[in-house]
């Protein structure tokens, strides 16, 4: 029986699927600290039990994105706002190659917040 987390992955149609999978596959690989949850009804991933990034579609744009938790924490020009005070989104087309050097940059950026402490981890 598929989970709710497996259940919104296989929901989606294609490209979007394709992609989000790929996104969730990048995240994990990068740190063994980080595992997948569901949680507020949406994939997330979280760093040593904290929360550390999500995977949505924009309402709007119907793009994918990955949402970096303690985005505010830090700068980066693939890295939006919006009307956020903690997160910024990197969007994402789902019919094109992922830029992996730079969502693996952003990542590496969010998971030093938690390795040096800027981020608490209980």
């Amino acid at each position: 029986m598929p989970t709710p987390l497996d259940n919104f992955y296989l929901q989606q149609p294609e490209p979007t699927k394709s992609c989000l999978l790929a996104l969730r596959g990048i995240i994990l690989k990068q740190d063994i600290n980080i595992t997948a949850a569901w949680k507020y009804g949406m994939p997330f991933f979280c760093y040593s039990g904290k929360m550390f990034c999500y995977l949505w579609v924009h309402k709007q744009l119907g793009q994918p994105y990955i949402g970096i938790v303690e985005g505010r924490h830090f700068d980066h020009p693939s890295l939006i706002i919006e009307k956020r005070s903690r997160m910024k989104i990197m969007l994402f087309n789902a019919g094109e190659d992922l830029p992996i050097d730079i969502i693996e940059t952003i990542l590496i950026q969010a998971i030093n917040l938690y390795k040096t402490g800027v981020i608490k981890i209980k």
